[in-house]
């Protein structure tokens, strides 16, 4: 099969005949053999009525159905189970994505032989509300990930080559990151396409403000992941090392002070009467606490599945 389509969804039921008629337009003109799968994510409209309606009609259509709102990273986490083409497309049901870009992007799959797609939004019809901490967060995402040609990293609109998707793992809200995803697993070879970006048709956003602060806090637990996920000491135990020894030489010139002002008869307060005093002891009690958590964290990875995890691109 030469196509997966994966659209993700939540109450979109106006817009999907529409998507579904524009994409079979698409595929049927260019001679491909394809799949779409819808994946309704726990809609409270029509939309799962829709896409039953459309599978009836249409046996390149499938259809996943939640019982409740996930999110899109499970959504798509299932598409990428169940998807057999060689090259997979996803976009958003909100018809803001144009299937007339799928032809070029297979290409660039096919012909090109990148591994990743992502699709870039370059003039955009949102309101600045939305564009202004989108740039911001794109901006911050290329600096942690290294990926510096990607302009829009959670563009719903990419193509990837099947090993991909059968080698990454999307979970909580991490669809935003995919392209870093696949470039831990190996897969490095990513690239960016500009496509056409169009107003709203049908529904409302569901855009929020708080998914820019979310979007911050995966970043950063998938920036941890890819440098100690395996070696949690080398962080931990370092951290608490350098805190523990400066905490213990803080101490001892405490100490230190104290036992000459009475060796030479100088006046001198108490030891605890010093704020110093116990700036140190939190520093090696900080410390400590460090170092036990980066062994725990190591006794852990050392029990995960995951702890040998690498990718076999060929093998003779």
């Amino acid at each position: 099969m030469d196509l997966s389509v994966i659209v993700p969804l939540y109450n979109e039921a106006e817009s999907l005949p529409e998507l579904h008629a524009w994409i079979k337009r698409v595929m049927d003109a260019n001679g491909f053999t394809y799949e779409i799968i819808f994946v309704n994510d726990g809609s409270t409209d029509t939309s799962w009525q829709v896409i039953e309606s459309l599978a009836a009609e249409n046996p390149e259509v499938k259809g996943i159905c939640f019982r409740r709102n996930y999110g899109k990273s499970p959504a798509l986490y299932c598409g990428f189970e169940r998807a057999e083409g060689d090259v997979v497309i996803t976009m958003d049901a909100d018809l803001q994505d144009s299937p007339d870009e799928i032809p070029e992007l297979r290409r660039m799959i096919v012909e090109d032989g990148y591994d990743l797609v992502s699709g870039w939004k370059q003039k955009r019809y949102d309101p600045l509300s939305k564009t202004i901490p989108t740039k911001l967060f794109n901006a911050t995402a290329r600096a942690v990930s290294g990926i510096h040609n990607l302009h829009d990293f959670n563009c719903g609109l990419k193509a990837y080559r099947r090993d991909v998707i059968k080698n990454i793992e999307v979970y909580g809200e991490m669809h935003r990151y995919i392209p870093y995803l696949a470039k831990n697993a190996g897969f490095d070879k990513i690239g960016e396409k500009v496509v056409h970006h169009q107003a709203r048709k049908y529904g409302k956003t569901k855009f929020g403000l708080n998914r820019f602060v979310n979007g911050y806090l995966d970043l950063m637990t998938l920036w941890f992941l890819s440098k100690f996920g395996q070696q949690p000491m080398h962080v931990f135990g370092l951290l608490g090392s350098l805190m523990f020894v400066l905490g213990f030489i803080a101490v001892v010139v405490v100490g230190a002070s104290k036992l000459y002002a009475l060796a030479n008869g100088i006046p001198a307060r108490l030891v605890t009467d010093s704020p110093y005093f116990y700036i140190a002891l939190t520093m090696m009690l900080l410390g400590t606490q460090l170092f036990v958590a980066g062994f725990l964290g190591d006794l852990i990875s050392r029990n995960s599945e995951q702890r040998n995890s690498y990718q076999i691109k060929e093998e003779i």
